[in-house]
């Protein structure tokens, strides 16, 4: 081990202590999410119909053995509908969260590792782009880019979300970089790139999970409201959005063609925050006195 690594492990030992524990909740939070992922992504090989099979024998039918949600106005399953619509929904949070850390978080932690003026032009760059309403600027150029697909939804959200991580990465390098372990690390001669990863990256891990969580479930959220505008992806491809948008002309009739749909869409979302939140109090490190 290293004197580094020695100075480290004194500091780390004596002036920091977990937080809360993550709870039963927490597991059970993790288990619906992973299983909606694996049904997003397996949906074509589990047995549900085909999101598109039309039964015009079964016309806006209740829950049944055979259509364990009911149908639509058009005969379609709606259980195999919102299986697939997972598939639309947590693509386009994931993929867009990806393109946003991507590009926002390296930017923010070498900027407030950096400082000067390499932190002052870039900060001022984004705080710019945040003046902008984020959603504003998504729906205008969802608008006008046309045809709309899935990746084209993603890179937009994605790139609209960019200031926002920036900002947060940011704020977080900039509350460790002045730690007793970090400024141990400098005197003892590490290298910019060790205490990059080595020091900045796993103490503010915890928090960009966090974010990176909410941020998902912020974005399945916006995509919902883009179905509402007309600027989700096209019929027929089912998603969360979609599917309740389509149930506002039939709701007394079919109530079950809104129900299923935002219930899936309500438990994704209260997992996601729920295990954003356990993981950013459970990692919050506290100071104590030696």
């Amino acid at each position: 081990m290293s004197s580094v690594d020695l100075v480290e492990v004194q500091i780390l030992e004596g002036s920091r202590k977990r937080g809360e524990p993550l709870g039963v909740l927490f597991w059970i939070c993790v288990g619906w999410i992973a299983l909606n992922v694996f049904i997003a992504i397996f949906a074509n090989v589990l047995p549900f119909q085909s999101p598109l099979n039309q039964d015009f024998t079964a016309l806006n039918a209740a829950p049944s053995l055979h259509h364990l949600f009911g149908t639509d106005d058009l005969g379609r399953d709606i259980l195999s509908r919102v299986a697939y619509g997972s598939r639309v929904s947590i693509s386009v949070g994931v993929g867009a969260m990806i393109i946003g850390f991507g590009v926002g978080a390296p930017l923010g932690m070498l900027a407030a590792y950096r400082r000067g003026r390499f932190d002052a032009i870039l900060t001022t760059v984004m705080y710019v782009m945040l003046a902008f309403p984020a959603i504003i600027a998504t729906i205008a150029v969802l608008s006008f880019w046309t045809p709309r697909s899935l990746v084209k939804i993603i890179i937009v959200i994605g790139v609209a979300s960019i200031p926002l991580v920036y900002r947060v990465i940011r704020t977080a390098t900039l509350s460790v970089a002045t730690k007793d372990y970090v400024i141990a690390a400098k005197v003892q001669g590490a290298t910019d790139r060790r205490i990059l990863m080595k020091e900045l990256l796993p103490n503010i891990a915890p928090i960009g999970i966090s974010f990176l969580l909410i941020g998902i479930a912020t974005v399945v959220t916006l995509e919902g409201a883009l179905a509402f505008l007309g600027l989700s992806v096209t019929a027929p491809t089912p998603s969360w959005g979609n599917m309740i948008n389509e149930a506002r002309t039939i709701l007394q009739i079919n109530p079950w063609l809104v129900i299923f749909p935002s219930l899936a869409l309500c438990l994704f979302l209260l997992c996601l925050n729920f295990i954003g939140d356990r993981i950013r109090t459970h990692f919050d490190v506290t100071e104590v006195k030696l």
